[in-house]
C-alpha cells in the first residue's frame, strides 16, 4: 500500500479558490508511483488550517507538508502513531509544533536557505522604498500631485548605520547587501560571534539598548520564539532614534502592533515596513488595519520568498526529503528539527 503524503495547505496547488491536482508536477516527478498525494480541504476559496475538518484529512497519512496551517497538540494527537514526517514548506518553524515531533516519534524539517536571495532583496526594497519616500510619490504623483518636494528630504545613506537583529543565513546576505549603502551595519545576535559578524561587514553591538540607540534603521531578521514573540513592543520602539525606521521581513509575531501604531502616531519613529503579520492578512487585525492608512507605512503580502526558482526549489527539496525519510526511516538530511 502507497504511504500517503497531505499537503495541508499549498498556495501553488491552488487555482481560481479551488485545488488543482495538475498543478503538483514537481511532486509528482519526485514521487512518481511510490505515494499517494492528497490536498487540504478548502472553503470559500482559502485551506481550512485548523478544526475537526482539517484533522479528519490527516487520517491515514504517513506524510505532511506543512505551508502555514498549524500544527497543534490536539493535531499531534491525531496522527500519532501514523505520520513519520513533517516538512515545513518555508524557512521558519513556529507553526510545525517542534516540541511535539519528538515525544511523537515524527521527524520533522523545513528548508532554511532555498529564499536568501530573495528575503534579503525584498528586505532592501522596502529600505530603500522607505528612506526614498518611493511609495508615497508614487502615490500621489498618479493622483495628480507633483512636487520633488513630497515627503520631505531622503536621507543621505552613507552618513547612517544600519542595525540588522538576527545575523543568521538572511541577516548576512542583506549585511552583504546594504552596506554597499550604509555607512556603517551593526549587528545585535546574542548567539553569533563578532568575529563572524566582521566577516559580512557587521559590527556586533551586545545590548539592544545600545544597538538602538545607534541604528538609523532597524532590520528584523530573528526566529519567532518565547523570547521574541513582541519584541518590537512599547519600550523596544522607545530605544530607537525618533528618525529611525522599522522593517519587517521575518515573523508577524516580533512586533506589537499597537505599540508600532502609537509611535508612528505620535512621531516617535519615522517609518514602518513589513512582509508578514499576526494574522497574515493585516486587514484582519484591528491594530495592523490601522497602521494601513500612514504614508510612512510600507506593507506586503508576505511574499519576501517569491521568485519562481525559490517556490520551485523549495517544493523539490521538500518532496525528496519526505520520500527519503518514507524510504529509508532515517532523519532528513537538511533542515533537521528533531536533532
Amino acid at each position: 500500500m502507497k504511504p500517503v503524503v497531505v499537503y495541508t495547505d499549498p498556495f501553488w496547488a491552488l487555482e481560481d479558490g479551488v485545488v488543482n491536482p495538475a498543478l503538483a508536477d514537481v511532486e509528482r516527478e519526485v514521487f512518481g508511483d511510490r505515494a499517494e498525494l492528497r490536498f487540504g480541504v478548502v472553503e470559500n476559496g482559502a485551506y481550512v488550517k485548523s478544526g475537526k475538518r482539517f484533522i479528519d484529512n490527516l487520517a491515514g497519512a504517513s506524510a505532511l507538508a506543512v505551508y502555514r496551517a498549524q500544527m497543534t497538540e490536539e493535531v499531534y494527537a491525531a496522527i500519532r502513531g501514523e505520520v513519520k514526517v513533517i516538512g515545513r514548506q518555508g524557512v521558519g518553524y513556529d507553526n510545525i509544533g517542534v516540541p511535539f515531533l519528538e515525544p511523537n516519534g515524527i521527524f520533522g524539517f523545513n528548508v532554511p536557505d532555498y529564499c536568501v536571495d530573495e528575503v534579503s532583496t525584498h528586505t532592501m526594497s522596502l529600505v530603500l522604498a522607505l528612506e526614498r519616500h518611493v511609495c508615497l510619490q508614487n502615490d500621489h504623483l498618479k493622483n495628480g500631485r507633483w512636487d520633488i518636494y513630497d515627503g520631505g528630504y531622503p536621507r543621505r545613506l552613507q552618513g547612517l548605520t544600519a542595525g540588522i537583529i538576527g545575523l543568521g543565513r538572511i541577516g548576512k546576505s542583506t549585511a552583504q547587501k546594504i552596506r554597499n549603502f550604509y555607512g556603517q551595519v551593526i549587528g545585535y545576535d546574542p548567539y553569533v560571534h563578532g568575529d563572524q559578524m566582521i566577516g559580512y561587514g557587521v559590527r556586533k553591538r551586545h545590548s539592544l539598548k545600545e544597538f538602538l540607540a545607534e541604528a538609523d534603521v532597524v532590520i528584523l531578521h530573528c526566529l519567532l520564539n518565547d523570547d521574541t514573540k513582541d519584541l518590537a513592543g512599547e519600550a523596544f520602539l522607545a530605544g530607537m532614534k525618533s528618525d529611525a525606521l522599522l522593517v519587517n521581513t521575518a515573523r508577524g509575531g516580533l512586533v506589537d502592533p499597537k505599540a508600532v501604531h502609537d509611535a508612528l502616531a505620535a512621531g516617535r519613529i519615522a517609518g514602518y515596513a513589513s512582509d508578514v503579520f499576526s494574522p497574515e492578512d493585516p486587514n484582519e487585525h484591528e491594530w495592523n488595519r490601522k497602521l494601513l492608512p500612514f504614508e510612512n507605512v510600507i506593507v506586503t503580502s508576505h511574499r519576501a520568498f517569491l521568485s519562481a526558482e525559490s517556490e520551485l526549489s523549495q517544493r523539490r527539496r521538500v518532496a525528496e526529503e519526505i520520500l527519503h525519510v518514507l524510504e529509508t526511516g532515517l532523519p532528513p538530511r537538511w533542515g533537521n528539527l528533531t536533532g
